[in-house]
């Protein structure tokens, strides 16, 4: 399931764009132990050169800054460039592909900057490109860090605008009513099975080229080039929900290159998680967030109307799925189309109150509310090539930085034993990764992440409850890290904390930023405040 910021849900296939994890392909013939160990040691070490390569090239050649193009929406005086990276880092002389960069100068005097900072804000498929717009906006969450640092956003390869990819036509993706992700038979199994394989198919077919070389590496190795194009000797970086995975393997690859880095809301960047038990583990993560809302709604009755406990929620959210699933309201919104307008609650905070109002007019009688909100907009081109790429990348970085289990079996007994006490997410998440259980391009095995020489201390910034990134994940890279702080945000869950308003949170991200010190030991905050309706 996607990690990134709340989509529209657009596939048969599970959360892509809805939710935030992992996926599959077949083996090739066994190699002899010391041959392949050999053979991969070889590849890095070509991959390294490469990179090294690659760096060189572009701290010469620099960015080229300009006014963004119109259609890009980025008003001056962010600016808009390029960096070049190799598709493959084995051969840098190869085929080069284009990056997409913007930034915003630092707003404080010459003696104040300390640089750029470099924005990931999760998916994998996530643009960072309005990162600079946190400046123009001024938001006062940033006002700090803005002064000592450019505000540097990114399209990753295969995002937007740097070599983008599909695996589908874009306004065939976001067609609904799509199939009810639960299955009621064998026979829904074998069609969402077959909606699998085709996207997978699909992908290989529309972007093949590329697939090989979608992968979290090679994302930090673009990372470091981009670095040496911005004339910078070190790297400091913001990542969110997936960025947080990618900034752990940068700093694996890259220990000594990092100066300052923030990773908010973790990926768990265990070997053994990435990407299918990441998903699996995803899905209990969900449910109990689902629950807080519930919650929170039925204290919250005398505003919203759907019941005063969360049983009564939930037997309205029920009634409301069995009545979409009969007959799709406005013929376009059934079960799939509501998981995806819904799952925005359980992931952010900010949902908490819209999504409530929306469900309280449906059940108040306005069903059109409802359908504006959870249906798709087929006039609007650009959103759904932007979903449907989203998407694509999403699926081939997960399909491709890891092994997936190949055998429909273990899926199917995985995702029903799991289902029977958290069905909120657990299908569409499954449907959503499936593609990698038959994808076409040769499966990685995930970077061991870990400190190395000249790593400095990394900032770690986790909410308890965090549903898409479950808590854990934060305990393992603290774990792997040596040196690094946890802050802990008791008793919240929404996904992304370095954005929201909370002082014991963003007085230590500023005091890291600016000064590079951290607590003496880790630290437990009081949540955000919670929404008022």
């Amino acid at each position: 399931m996607r990690d990134s910021r709340p989509k529209k849900r657009a596939a048969a296939l599970g959360s892509a764009g809805v939710l935030v994890t992992a996926t599959l392909i077949a083996g090739a013939v066994a190699a002899p132990v010391a041959s392949a160990t050999a053979d991969t040691h070889q590849g890095k070490d070509r991959e390294a050169r490469g990179v090294a390569i690659a760096a060189a090239r572009a701290a010469k050649t620099g960015v080229d800054w300009q006014d963004c193009p119109a259609d890009w929406n980025l008003a001056k005086p962010i600016q808009c460039g390029w960096v070049s990276v190799p598709l493959d880092y084995a051969k840098p002389e190869g085929k080069q592909i284009k990056l997409a960069v913007d930034r915003i100068a630092s707003t404080g005097t010459k003696g104040e900057r300390q640089g750029a900072l470099l924005y990931n804000p999760g998916g994998p498929g996530g643009s960072g490109l309005r990162f600079p717009a946190r400046v123009t906006s001024k938001n006062p969450v940033w006002a700090n860090t803005a002064k000592a640092y450019d505000f540097v956003g990114f399209d990753p390869r295969g995002v937007g605008k740097s070599a983008p990819i599909s695996c589908a036509d874009p306004q065939e993706f976001v067609k609904a009513p799509k199939m009810d992700p639960v299955p009621r038979s064998e026979a829904d199994k074998l069609v969402q099975r077959k909606l699998a394989r085709e996207y997978a198919e699909g992908c290989y077919e529309r972007s093949g080229a590329m697939l090989p070389h979608m992968t979290t590496p090679n994302s930090a190795r673009d990372l470091d080039v981009i670095r040496a194009a911005l004339g910078e000797k070190k790297l400091n970086f913001l990542g969110v929900s997936y960025g947080t995975y990618l900034g752990a393997v940068y700093a694996t690859l890259f220990p000594g290159h990092v100066r300052r880095m923030v990773v908010d809301s973790v990926v768990n960047p265990s070997r053994e998680k990435i990407w299918y038990q990441a998903n699996l583990d995803q899905d209990v993560a969900f449910e109990g967030r689902w629950k807080d809302w519930q919650d929170w709604v039925a204290a919250n009755d005398a505003v919203f109307h759907l019941g005063a406990t969360r049983d009564a929620v939930q037997a309205q959210w029920l009634k409301l799925r069995a009545t979409a699933e009969k007959k799709p309201l406005g013929g376009v919104v059934g079960p799939a189309e509501l998981i995806g307008f819904f799952q925005s609650a359980p992931y952010y905070d900010s949902a908490w109150v819209p999504v409530a109002t929306v469900f309280s007019q449906y059940v108040a009688g306005d069903t059109q509310a409802l359908v504006d909100a959870a249906a798709p907009d087929l006039s609007d081109t650009a959103g759904n090539v932007a979903s449907e790429n989203g998407n694509a990348v999403y699926t081939a970085v997960e399909c491709t930085d890891a092994k997936w289990p190949t055998s429909w079996r273990k899926w199917d007994r995985d995702n029903t034993r799991l289902h029977a006490d958290h069905p909120f997410m657990t299908w569409a998440n499954a449907w959503m990764n499936l593609p990698c259980a038959t994808w076409p391009v040769k499966q990685r095995t995930p970077v061991n992440v870990k400190s190395g020489k000249g790593l400095p201390p990394v900032l770690i910034v986790q909410a308890e409850r965090d549903a898409a990134t479950p808590y854990a994940g934060a305990v393992e890279l603290h774990r792997r890290l040596q040196g690094s702080r946890l802050i802990t945000e008791k008793g919240a869950g929404s996904h992304g904390v370095t954005g929201l308003v909370n002082s014991c949170v963003n007085d230590r991200v500023d005091t890291y930023l600016l000064t590079g010190r951290v607590d003496r030991s880790d630290v437990t905050c009081a949540p955000h405040a919670t929404p008022k309706p």
